[in-house]
């Protein structure tokens, strides 16, 4: 049952590659997966937010997302379970994009996206955090699309992302009211 699990995830890239792959395409996908590298599209957003009092909060919020997707997905999971690319694995798909360094489970990318992304759309007006959102689930689809990882690995990690995304939120929010807000009220 497994066998046909892992066979079906890899069929799925090599749909993609033969039915959504074109020359249109391939250079849109291939900017918005590198837009995801070492999570610096969000880094800067994250940065950008710190700016505003108003958005602080999740500027700080956002930033611990990600710490706490590199922690979880690229520093214990992707470790531990070890999997590979695949195209070292999927007879027939072709790399669009540079070979990777690491393991492919779960999606780095992807992880960091939705971690950022989720409070970016918990916390902002629905005009900043739809495309935040957005922006997440089109970096998940184009590493599917060039090839460096499994479908199982991208909905996992936008599952994990999520998770983590909402639990630096509400740690963030204990932190502030403790903290920042205690500081306001004694001055």
């Amino acid at each position: 049952m497994l066998e046909n699990f892992i066979q079906l995830d890899g069929n799925i890239l090599l749909w993609i590659q033969e039915y959504v792959r074109n020359d249109v395409l391939t250079p849109v996908f291939k900017f918005i997966t590198h837009l995801g590298d070492s999570g610096m599209i969000w880094i800067v957003l994250s940065l950008l937010l710190l700016i505003s009092r108003k958005t602080r909060k999740v500027g700080l919020a956002s930033l611990l997302a990600l710490l706490f997707s590199l922690l979880v997905n690229n520093g214990i999971l992707k470790n531990l379970v070890a999997r590979t690319r695949p195209y070292d694995v999927v007879n027939g798909l072709q790399l669009l994009i540079e070979r990777q360094t690491d393991f492919s489970f779960p999606s780095g990318h992807t992880g960091s996206s939705f971690a950022a992304a989720v409070v970016m759309f918990h916390a902002l007006p629905r005009k900043y955090g739809v495309p935040a959102l957005v922006l997440a689930f089109l970096i998940a689809l184009s590493r599917l699309y060039v090839g460096v990882h499994y479908p199982t690995d991208v909905i996992f990690a936008a599952c994990s992302g999520t998770v983590l995304g909402i639990l630096a939120y509400r740690v963030t929010d204990v932190f502030w009211d403790r903290v920042v807000l205690s500081r306001k009220v004694k001055s």
